[in-house]
């Protein structure tokens, strides 16, 4: 059996010992909700390094998104480590073997990024932090995820900014790309507002640029970036479950990302809610991989 190629046909570890600066890794499945099926969020990881491989052969060559090659002319320095290991409703089972990954790279140290899955694994990768916190979390998405519970689950895809807000280690919340209606009410606005979350609409980056939201992270701060494919507007992003117009440009998107490394520090980053069953012709997947290489060299050319 041939085994699945690795995002950008990059190693699962590097020579010499050498600590990578970033690991990514995939997990299909998080927190289920009863009665739902998370396989076709499951097939995301593989959709978005099967669409890395045409450019697996030019990470040397200049990268006009970047402004020179990913790596900055240095050596590789991101290795992929393959997924965790998740089965469809072992909700807690998966929170706990996604949460060990994170600190494990954390530990090494290197930023972790994850591959979701849908935006349920968020949680634990943000539960991942505790002990190298403080952190800021930057979300990209069109809703607020605010939800306490769904159906008796308080881990779902519904749920990841209030969880996060919970946790000790975060610091504080800016959440950006958000339009049209979701499952947030008046409630889930309220606790969002009582927390002190920093709420961006997708319409105020189009009006004012990318400082709508990077005047809300303090200069410095660690930061962990959750990007919701949704966030981005379905014309260039149209594999996701819950497609809504309006959303973020792609280079909105990765002046954000490549902002965010200039202004703070990119601590973690996820990629979530990519959904292949509903993709068009592989254009989702990618833009997803475009991200995740945008992401790659934010963080490179940290100091």
């Amino acid at each position: 059996m041939t085994a699945a190629p690795s995002f950008l046909g990059l190693p699962d570890r590097l020579a010499g010992g050498r600590v990578p600066r970033a690991v990514i890794f995939g997990a299909g499945h998080g927190s289920t909700y009863p009665g739902k099926d998370s396989r076709g969020h499951a097939l995301a990881a593989a959709a978005i390094r099967a669409a890395s491989q045409d450019d697996a052969p030019l990470i040397e060559h200049w990268d006009f998104d970047l402004g020179g090659p990913l790596f900055d002319g240095g050596p590789v320095s991101c290795v992929d480590s393959g997924d965790v290991p998740t089965r469809m409703h072992d909700n807690a089972g998966n929170r706990a073997r996604i949460e060990e990954r994170t600190r494990a790279i954390l530990a090494m140290p290197s930023v972790p990024i994850l591959l979701g899955g849908d935006d349920s694994v968020p949680i634990p990768f943000f539960g991942g932090f505790a002990g190298h916190g403080p952190v800021w979390i930057l979300q990209i998405d069109a809703h607020i995820d605010w939800r306490d519970e769904v159906n008796g689950e308080r881990h779902g895809y519904s749920s990841p900014m209030r969880r996060a807000s919970e946790m000790a280690h975060v610091a504080g919340i800016v959440q950006v790309g958000l339009r049209s209606v979701g499952s947030a009410g008046p409630a889930e606005m309220a606790a969002a507002r009582h927390y002190g979350s920093r709420l961006v609409t997708a319409r105020e980056v189009h009006a004012r640029g990318i400082d709508a939201a990077l005047r809300h992270i303090p200069d410095g701060a660690r930061v962990v970036v959750t990007l919701d494919c949704d966030g981005l507007d379905p014309g260039i992003m149209p594999g996701v479950a819950a497609r809504t117009p309006g959303g973020l440009t792609y280079t909105q998107t990765i002046d954000l990302i490549a902002g965010l490394g200039r202004k703070a520090r990119i601590a973690g980053f996820d990629l979530v809610e990519l959904y292949p069953p509903a993709d068009m012709d592989g254009l989702s997947a990618l833009t997803a991989a475009r991200l995740l290489v945008n992401a790659i060299g934010a963080i490179v050319r940290q100091a």
